[in-house]
């Protein structure tokens, strides 16, 4: 069983940054393909970015070249880096954790990013 909870999100206006933290417990994070999502109100939930166990990372064409994804294994920690935020960012923002050996995922509860001026 592993748990992951995410922290970093706030309102912010067009064109700041903001970098968003999934820390994962019960279970070490290198077995895990990390992923994170985004729902915006009325909205489907959204694959955003994802980083393998070797550190191969894969992201939605909205946030290519704006966000990165990276991990801290010993930390059991992915961090999403997001610049350069639009209006369309707002969302809430998930975190999954991918086994990559059993292929069972698990969610967090999620962190809700607001860009507004």
């Amino acid at each position: 069983q592993v748990q992951l909870v995410e922290s970093g999100g706030g309102l912010v206006q067009p064109g700041e940054s903001l970098t968003l933290s999934c820390a994962a417990s019960g279970s070490a994070l290198n077995i895990f393909t990390m992923r994170w999502y985004h729902q915006a109100p009325g909205k489907q939930r959204e694959f955003v970015a994802s980083i393998t166990s070797r550190g191969g990372t894969d992201y939605a064409g909205s946030v290519k070249g704006r966000f990165t994804v990276s991990r801290d294994d010993a930390k059991n920690t992915v961090y999403l880096q997001m610049n350069s935020l639009k209006p369309e960012d707002t969302a809430v923002y998930f975190c999954n954790a991918l086994s990559i050996i059993s292929g069972k995922d698990y969610w967090g509860q999620g962190t809700q990013v607001t860009v507004s001026s």
